[in-house]
């Protein structure tokens, strides 16, 4: 209660009057309800009076702890002028440990700004390894032998003179078809249809070279379709671009010997990718020559000598 009485002494005091220290003890008055006691106005005072006296036997009957944090507030009164007081609370003077030299000003770096993220390790048992695709299509070559004889009744080849000129020249077009028989001789097998695109034209060697696109037909037993350098005046290879039916996944290449340009041609394809070849399309072939010809069964298409529903 004595230190309470001197905290009373202290706020009266006229050098608390200063406005610096009256905001700084405003939060510790109003704690302890002298705020009415703060100097300039008499109402206020004696009403801080009344409270304080009232508010006595309250603080009494508080716990001890209370007490403790009231008598723990040990107020000082100063001799000091508000002055002195303010300049011993804010130093005015220069720091003497303060550096005088300016800090170098930091320089934007043109590089772009890198954020490090913290790096997370993923179970790898959340990924599983992709198993290595394995193709399931037959490796196994097999040969199959044709014939493609132009007997000059489909009105094959046509010969499209694009370039306008006299001689044959690059972007000629020569769509063709011709009939297709086994390499015996002795099967009507279908047609051929496809077009050839004229890519120069070699006089020293008395032909032409194409690229050709086109399609070897087997009746029920699908196509197969080729695309490739074609040579009028060598062997030559094109690639075994596909097929249907039996040959539905057929690659490889086919071997194309010129034999009467453009009349008789010979074709040994190099299959893979297919199933075993039906029995009726192989046979020993008949060695290409200029003479060869289908049997006359194979021309007449007899049900024995003909695939079922060959190609016409």
């Amino acid at each position: 209660m004595e230190k309470c009485m001197s905290a009373h002494a202290f706020i009266t005091n006229s050098h608390v009057r200063d406005h610096g220290l009256r905001r700084l003890w405003s939060p510790v008055l109003k704690l302890y309800h002298f705020d009415a006691l703060l100097p300039g106005s008499k109402a206020r005072a004696a009403a801080a009076t009344t409270t304080a006296t009232s508010s006595v036997p309250l603080a009494m009957a508080s716990s001890s702890s209370s007490l403790g944090a009231v008598s723990s507030f040990n107020l000082q009164t100063s001799s000091k002028t508000p002055q002195a007081l303010a300049s011993s609370l804010i130093p005015l003077s220069p720091n003497p440990f303060r550096p005088k030299t300016k800090l170098p000003k930091l320089a934007a770096s043109p590089c772009r700004r890198q954020f490090c993220l913290p790096r997370r390790s993923i179970d790898a048992s959340l990924f599983p390894a992709k198993k290595p695709t394995t193709d399931s299509r037959p490796t196994k070559v097999q040969e199959l032998s044709v014939y493609e004889i132009n007997e000059r009744d489909r009105g094959s080849p046509v010969y499209l003179r694009l370039s306008q000129k006299e001689v044959n020249c690059l972007g000629d077009l020569v769509p063709f078809s011709n009939k297709l028989y086994s390499g015996n001789l002795e099967k009507r097998l279908g047609i051929t249809a496809g077009i050839c695109v004229l890519i120069q034209h070699v006089p020293e060697r008395g032909g032409d070279r194409y690229e050709a696109i086109y399609s070897f037909y087997f009746g029920d037993y699908g196509h197969i379709s080729v695309q490739g350098m074609y040579l009028t005046y060598e062997e030559s290879y094109l690639a075994v671009t596909g097929g249907s039916g039996v040959f539905e996944g057929a690659y490889g290449q086919v071997k194309l010997q010129q034999i009467v340009f453009p009349f008789k041609l010979f074709y040994t394809f190099y299959l893979k990718g297919i199933p075993d070849l039906p029995k009726e399309l192989l046979g020993t072939p008949v060695p290409p020559s200029p003479v060869v010809e289908p049997t006359p069964a194979a021309k007449a298409a007899e049900p024995h000598a003909a695939v079922k529903n060959y190609t016409k």
